[in-house]
């Protein structure tokens, strides 16, 4: 495969992968793993939020094709007081499975280049860790989520990073897309907006996985989330998720999912959600059935199940105000004619 968007995965985003799988015990694998984020905001819940070492509850797997990432990733394992060095290793994700991978792991994290090129079909048919089949497009997004669901056990969890026209993909990947829905396992789709990333303006989508959820009641629903309007801006150019807003997003995942969360601390969480009950919000959240995704499309974009909100009227007169306006604009024209005579006028003394 060549290079495709390969990009430095936001912290926030990071943290908010975490919040919302919450990998706190067993195996967890980045197939494409870079510099080991996910790895080390992992541990991280494990030292401030649960109080435990995680090197006794958790084991990292990863897998990158650049030998010097590899270093880089162990070195920031090693500095974070991370085992399991010898388990981030080189080679080719979509052709070499070096992880025994297929139905082994507890949690996956993982933001993969998007959009890849020129990956060798011959090499990878046949691969079980493809099970619905290689797309007949040129692009590997389709790769990637296949090997991402195809690394879960049973009970697995996994968010990943995506681009967002995977959502809606066309031809193969609809057909692959559709048969992944149907499994179940499609738990969570939040949308995210353009700036997160410091290299790219990208929008991105979050996909989460959940082998264990075709036995649960939800079963036959997926939760979307239009997080698009959410965000700090921390300058010009860079937008990020604050911590009470990832509270707020995880929590509503954790209310969908039958969880309590207590929402008195959290004043986003207050406001939609009172009682700390799930409910469908215009605008925020939705719950659809897989009847609903299938009339549309088997689309996974969130932006065509949450809805808009509702705007809060405004407390004015709508004849008072468009007279307001009329002026204005009578206004701004009679100074219009005025400027334009005076142009002339200097125009004429030049000429003439």
């Amino acid at each position: 495969g060549q290079k495709g968007g390969e990009f430095f995965t936001p912290i926030s985003l990071v943290k908010l992968i975490v919040e919302v799988i919450e990998p706190d015990y067993g195996t967890i694998l980045d197939p494409g793993c870079g510099a080991g984020g996910m790895f080390i905001q992992a541990a991280l819940r494990h030292q401030r939020q649960l109080k435990q070492d995680p090197n006794s509850v958790i084991s990292v797997y990863g897998q990158e094709k650049v030998e010097g990432t590899v270093k880089l990733c162990q070195m920031n394992l090693a500095v974070h007081g991370l085992s399991g060095l010898k388990n981030i290793r080189q080679s080719n994700t979509y052709y070499e499975d070096i992880h025994d991978c297929v139905g082994t792991f507890d949690f996956l994290m993982s933001n993969p280049p998007f959009n890849v090129d020129r990956v060798d079909r011959e090499k990878i048919t046949g691969d079980p860790r493809y099970p619905f089949g290689i797309p007949s497009v040129d692009n590997a997004n389709y790769l990637w989520i296949q090997l991402f669901y195809s690394a879960l056990n049973d009970q697995g969890r996994c968010g990943f990073v995506m681009a967002n026209s995977a959502s809606d993909a066309r031809s193969s990947e609809l057909t692959i897309r559709q048969e992944l829905i149907k499994t179940g396992a499609v738990d969570v789709m939040i949308a995210v907006g353009s700036n997160f990333f410091y290299t790219v303006t990208l929008p991105c989508t979050l996909w989460f996985l959940d082998r264990e959820k075709a036995r649960t009641e939800r079963k036959e629903k997926i939760l979307f989330l239009d997080a698009r309007h959410i965000y700090q801006q921390v300058n010009r150019a860079l937008r990020e998720f604050t911590e009470k807003q990832i509270e707020f997003i995880a929590g509503v995942v954790k209310m969908y999912r039958g969880e309590t969360v207590e929402v008195k601390g959290n004043e986003l969480l207050a406001e939609s959600f009172p009682a700390g009950v799930y409910q469908d919000v215009a605008g925020l959240c939705k719950i659809a059935t897989l009847t609903e995704v299938e009339s549309q499309g088997w689309s996974l974009n969130p932006g065509r199940y949450v809805g808009v909100a509702e705007k809060e009227e405004e407390d004015f007169d709508f004849a008072e105000r468009l007279q307001e306006l009329n002026q204005e604009l009578e206004g701004l024209n009679s100074e219009a004619r005025v400027l334009e005579e005076r142009i002339a006028e200097n125009v004429r003394q030049i000429l003439g």
